[in-house]
């Protein structure tokens, strides 16, 4: 069962930094450890400092819509160690990594929760770390 081309992504070289350290650390299911791995061996790296106000960052909130179910969620993309508040996902979730180093307006087909195919748009990037200055998050 092959993905879709996936769709190209942006990272900052802090949000890799920060994962790798988090990974290191993780005891997750070894699945979604190596899904978020591939992901930012694919990724574009650029510094935190010129990332585009429109690339889903760690703790970004994000606008998007599951075009398969036509639902619309505003999740806030967050390490694993603050995953668990309300509307907040974790980068090692499938949709946490699915969003991560997206853009606005870009889609990605995902294998979801139970299996399920779901397509994700970026809606909107309703606050994002990097263009408010908040590089400590």
């Amino acid at each position: 069962f092959a993905m879709s081309k996936s769709p190209s992504i942006v990272l900052t070289r802090l949000d890799i930094q920060r994962l790798e350290e988090a990974l290191d650390t993780l005891d997750g299911p070894i699945d979604l450890l190596e899904a978020l791995e591939k992901e930012m061996l694919r990724a574009k790296v650029v510094s935190h400092n010129s990332v585009k106000p429109d690339v889903i960052t760690m703790n970004s909130r994000v606008r998007f819509v599951d075009e398969t179910s036509g639902r619309e969620m505003v999740l806030t993309l967050v390490y694993p160690a603050k995953a668990g508040a309300d509307g907040s996902i974790s980068v090692l979730a499938p949709v946490g990594i699915a969003l991560l180093g997206l853009k606005k307006g870009q889609s990605i087909d995902w294998t979801g929760p139970n299996g399920r195919l779901m397509k994700l748009k970026i809606l909107d990037i309703e606050y994002q770390p990097e263009a408010s200055g908040d590089f400590h998050l």
